[in-house]
């Protein structure tokens, strides 16, 4: 295909959503990953996680619009290329910060909530005894440490820990560590204000939901932000510089 047609149906297929949500992908590279040389222009040319996420949100795109030959097509190119098996069909929200890729699969029924963290050799897949809605939905906030299994149709709460190797085949609390094989919970986390912005800790009654909302209402009006700097830049008004400059003031 050439890249010409190739670049034309992913803009096609991409909805304003998914703009967010790479952009959110693109934030959580640039914030989690420990290397100094962390910048956002490293993250798109050479994160090959990042790269397996933008392929796989242009593959589900393909998957909603029935068009399932070309999304099997592209998630097997992934699979070779980055070594990461994501089903088109599985449902992955924004913010996901997956390490490298390698050796990580993600079943067909799995849904992964905004704001987790994936890394190498993770899968998230069926028991093999279960047919229909068989893998796991993983909800916001969630840390899979490298080789950790999550098998079955089963919940993984906000803000748990699955550390390396465990193995999980039962329901996970929120804010739980859980290890070992099987894994069994370890400790319960204690959800600090302190974690969280000056804005959401003004506001006592304010718990693990409306947290995790207000930390993402700061995140989009960033966003916005920019998609109404880069209309004034395309319509070609003057005072787009000074948007840009008192913003990125305002953010220092």
């Amino acid at each position: 295909m050439p890249a010409t047609a190739l670049l034309a149906m992913i803009l096609d297929q991409l909805q304003l959503s998914d703009d967010i949500n790479l952009h959110l992908d693109l934030i959580a590279s640039i914030n989690r990953d420990p290397s100094k040389e962390s910048t956002a222009l490293n993250a798109l040319l050479f994160h090959q996680g990042l790269h397996a996420l933008v392929c796989y949100r242009v593959a589900h795109r393909l998957w909603q619009a029935e068009r399932t030959g070309l999304a099997y097509y592209m998630q097997s190119t992934v699979s070779s290329r980055y070594s990461a098996d994501i089903h088109p069909a599985a449902e992955i929200d924004g913010g996901l910060y997956l390490n490298v890729g390698g050796g990580v699969v993600i079943g067909e029924t799995a849904r992964v909530g905004r704001d987790c963290t994936i890394l190498q050799g993770v899968t998230l897949g069926g028991t093999g005894k279960e047919v229909g809605n068989r893998h796991p939905k993983i909800g916001d906030g969630v840390i899979l440490h490298c080789g950790a299994c999550v098998l079955g149709n089963i919940n993984v709460g906000r803000g748990a820990i699955i550390t390396a190797k465990s193995i999980v085949t039962k329901e996970v609390p929120e804010l739980a560590r859980v290890s070992g094989v099987p894994a069994t919970v370890k400790s319960i986390r204690e959800l600090r204000k302190d974690l969280f912005s000056q804005a959401s800790n003004d506001d006592d009654g304010c718990d693990l939901d409306c947290q995790m909302k207000k930390k993402y209402e700061i995140y989009l009006e960033r966003f916005q932000e920019l998609v109404d700097i880069e209309s004034c830049m395309s319509d070609g008004e003057n005072d787009c510089s000074d948007a840009l400059d008192e913003m990125l003031n305002s953010h220092v």
